[in-house]
């Protein structure tokens, strides 16, 4: 392999984006090539107020449009230091030999942070400068599926509730529906085996049309 590619994994919660992104990470490690899995929000400083913000021990606001739009602003300052910055940015991961895997990226953005068409063509605005990733691999599961695993958890954050889960996966679909990208759907209720399957083809096909 040549290209080192940047690879996005979306989805609602819990649909296996993480459990996927490292048996990708092992399939490049396996082929004896460099991986490296960086999520978002990042593990920077930005990053780390968003996930305390999350877990909702940081209120910016109690009005859930302005909660969103401040999110908004802080996951396009995170993404913009995620792929820029000169210590473990994922363009100088890609410079220095690395496959760069994340988990969300800015289709989470436009999922999660807007409920009408002027939010989503402002949070599309703060987001139209980033380029899109060489791979995004969608992973589609229902709400109760999504809802029966997160009950797994001992704590749940701010976005995982049925109503607004089902308002996110509509609001995927539609942009997936829409994205010229390079992007595949996969059914996240198959078998795990089966969806890396489908998964490794997919990247598999971008490296031998690069």
């Amino acid at each position: 392999m040549t290209k080192k590619l940047f690879i996005v994994f979306e989805g609602i919660d819990s649909s296996g984006k993480t459990t996927q992104a490292e048996l990708l990470k092992k399939y490049f490690l396996e082929l004896k090539e460099r991986a490296v899995i960086s999520p978002e929000p990042s593990n920077g400083i930005i990053g780390n107020l968003i996930r305390q913000a999350l877990k909702q021990r940081i209120i910016f606001s109690k009005d859930q449009d302005l909660f969103d739009e401040q999110m908004a602003y802080l996951f396009a300052a995170d993404r913009h230091d995620h792929l820029y910055n000169d210590i473990d940015g994922v363009f100088k991961l890609i410079k220095n030999n690395y496959h760069v895997i994340s988990t969300r990226y800015y289709f989470s953005s436009l999922a999660y942070n807007c409920d009408s068409i002027e939010q989503y063509n402002f949070i599309k605005k703060l987001n139209d400068s980033f380029p899109n990733p060489d791979l995004t691999i969608y992973i589609d599961i229902p709400i109760e599926v999504s809802l029966a695993r997160l009950q797994e958890r001992s704590l749940q954050e701010i976005y995982e509730t049925k109503t607004k889960l089902t308002k996110v996966r509509e609001q995927y679909q539609k942009i997936f529906a829409e994205y010229e990208g390079r992007a595949i759907a996969i059914d996240g209720t198959q078998d795990m085996q089966e969806i890396q399957r489908q998964i490794i083809d997919a990247v598999k096909t971008i490296l031998t049309i690069q």
